[in-house]
């Protein structure tokens, strides 16, 4: 069978600037494909071009058999974009919001009241349904867009950082939502900079970053690149000068790579416990103070480490 989604060597310029620089990928009918990267990697562009809201400077996309430049309209009948701006008219209620989305998807009567009440039943909110959307949490809210995106029952639904802003409960109750949809049989490409949602959801991932798509693979594939590298994460105090401290970690006979981010220091190691007393004594030598400290087997994280140099964070 063929892919649902191949993205052939897309480009996006604005101006001087490549956003999007020949990204290629596929996706499978019945997967979750996580794009994975920081903010600023080219996740939101390429989602845009993807779901026909911008042309490609260069290449193609070929969705459910049609082509994003070439028959634009019967690319977004096979598609559902939960976006991620919020995409509702706040004085109306959710049931009024969807019946105005679902005409705008040519839908009417009878189905379209029918798919109402079940989306609003999909993302929970069916008690919640006569209620206007100004009232709503940020959680709710985006659980209402997710409602949009799914009223026709599209056979690949876009979800660009669909949990960004929101408080830890309406996140859980998003990821929920998507593993429930995936289990009655949607695909999902979905993008994120929070590497335990793509590590949560995925079967697949591309890694992102600056426009380019550096790697792409399961996770196992993908975490396999790092070898058996433990990430050794250091929680520091704000104020200390980290830079002497970091030379002396990287001149460490087994720390391989040392990334700095938000008061904290990254390293990947071969064994993060026979790390740790020579990290502690360089840190004492420097009078250098360290928080508190935390081990991670290999994740998308440090593959991202050691790609970049950098962490996903950033």
């Amino acid at each position: 069978m063929p892919p649902i989604l191949q993205a052939q060597n897309l480009v996006k310029k604005f101006n001087d600037f490549t956003a999007v620089d020949d990204v290629s990928f596929t996706i499978q009918e019945g997967e979750v494909f996580s794009l994975l990267g920081p903010n600023g990697a080219g996740k939101t562009t390429t989602i845009s071009m993807l779901s026909c809201l911008l042309a490609p400077t260069e290449g193609d996309a070929i969705i459910a058999g049609h082509s994003v430049a070439k028959d634009p309209m019967a690319v977004k009948r096979a598609i559902g974009i939960v976006p991620q701006d919020i995409a509702l008219y706040e004085d109306l209620s959710a049931v009024e919001n969807l019946l105005f989305w679902g005409r705008m998807y040519g839908m009417s009567g009878g189905v379209l009241k029918q798919r109402v009440a079940d989306v609003l039943e999909e993302v929970g909110l069916a008690d919640k349904a006569k209620q206007r959307v100004k009232t709503y949490s940020g959680g709710m809210k985006r659980r209402i867009n997710i409602a949009v995106g799914l009223l026709h029952k599209p056979r690949l639904l876009f979800m660009d950082e669909p949990t960004v802003g929101i408080d830890p409960q309406s996140r859980r109750n998003i990821l929920d939502s998507v593993k429930a949809l995936n289990q009655q049989g949607m695909t999902v490409l979905y993008t994120t900079h929070y590497m335990e949602e793509a590590q949560e959801l995925s079967q697949r991932v591309g890694i992102i970053d600056h426009g380019k798509l550096i790697a792409l693979g399961t996770q196992r594939e993908l975490t396999q690149m790092v070898g058996q590298l433990d990430a050794l994460r250091l929680h520091l105090p704000e104020g200390q000068e980290i830079g002497p401290f970091v030379e002396a970690l990287q001149a460490l006979p087994d720390v391989r790579q040392v990334t700095a981010a938000d008061h904290e220091l990254v390293l990947l190691v071969p064994e993060a416990q026979e790390a740790i007393p020579p990290v502690f004594t360089q840190a004492d030598r420097l009078g250098f103070k360290i928080r508190s400290v935390e081990i991670q087997e290999p994740n998308l994280e440090a593959v991202f480490l050691h790609l970049t140099g950098r962490a996903l964070r950033d």
